[in-house]
C-alpha cells in the first residue's frame, strides 16, 4: 500500500531537494538539467477547460498517486500584464474548500472531487474571473492557503509555491485518471498550433486586438 506524507505541504516544500534548493537558494535549478519537478513529478495537461479558451491546466503526478492541480504555463493568469485582485476558495454558499478536513495516514475525510469540480475562483483588478477546476478524480488533501495572502506566488512559482491545491486519486482509479488528459509533448504541439495561428492572424490584425492567450 502507498504511505502517504502526513503533511503534503513537506511533500511539496520539504520533502524533495528541488524545494529546499528553491527555498534556500532562491534560484530555480540549471537550466541544463531537467528540474526536480520533472524529476519527481510527471506532466499532464487539461486545455480549454469547459471550452474556455487557454484556460490550460496542469497535473502534476507523482509515482504515489499524489497529483498537484497548478495552472499550466500559457493561463491567461500568467500572462504580462494580468494582476490577481483576490483568490477565493470558497465555491457556493455551502461549499468552502477551505473547510476540507482529512485524517489519518491514509488522508480518510477530504472532499470528493469530480474532474469538474471547483478548487477555487481568482479575480483579477480588470474584472476577469478564472474557475480553477480539479481535472481529476479523488479526494482532496488540502488547498494551498499561502497564495490567498500571497497571490503573486500564483504566478511567480505556479509548479511550486504557487500551487492551486492536492488530489489523492482513488488507488483502482490511479492508472486511468489521466485518460481525459494529454501529455506534456502533446501539449507543446498544442501550443505550437496556437502560435502559428497567431502568425497568420498578425498578418491581417492589428495586434493590440488579440487576446492573451493568442498571444
Amino acid at each position: 500500500s502507498t504511505t502517504l506524507p502526513s503533511s503534503t505541504s513537506a511533500l511539496l516544500l520539504g520533502d524533495f531537494p528541488y524545494f529546499r534548493c528553491v527555498m534556500e537558494v532562491g534560484e530555480a535549478p540549471v537550466q541544463t538539467f531537467p528540474s526536480m519537478v520533472d524529476r519527481y513529478f510527471r506532466r499532464w495537461y487539461k486545455t480549454d477547460v469547459k471550452g474556455k479558451q487557454c484556460e490550460d491546466h496542469c497535473i502534476l503526478q507523482h509515482s504515489n498517486r499524489i497529483c498537484v492541480i497548478t495552472l499550466a504555463e500559457s493561463h491567461p493568469l500568467l500572462q504580462s500584464g494580468r494582476k490577481i485582485k483576490s483568490i477565493s476558495y470558497q465555491i457556493s454558499a455551502n461549499c468552502s474548500r477551505l473547510q476540507n478536513k482529512v485524517s489519518g495516514k491514509s488522508k480518510r475525510g477530504g472532499q470528493f472531487l469530480t474532474e469538474l469540480a471547483p478548487l477555487c475562483r481568482i479575480l483579477c483588478i480588470d474584472g476577469e474571473e478564472y474557475t480553477i477546476y480539479s481535472c481529476i478524480r479523488g479526494r482532496l488533501l488540502e488547498v494551498n492557503e499561502n497564495i490567498l495572502q500571497e497571490p503573486s506566488l500564483l504566478q511567480k512559482k505556479p509548479s511550486t509555491e504557487g500551487y492551486i491545491a492536492v488530489v489523492l486519486p482513488k488507488f483502482e482509479e490511479s492508472k486511468s485518471i489521466t485518460q481525459g488528459l494529454i501529455n506534456q509533448e502533446q501539449y507543446q504541439d498544442i501550443i505550437s498550433k496556437r502560435h502559428k495561428t497567431t502568425a497568420a492572424i498578425m498578418g491581417n490584425t492589428d495586434p493590440t486586438s488579440l487576446s492573451d492567450c493568442i498571444l
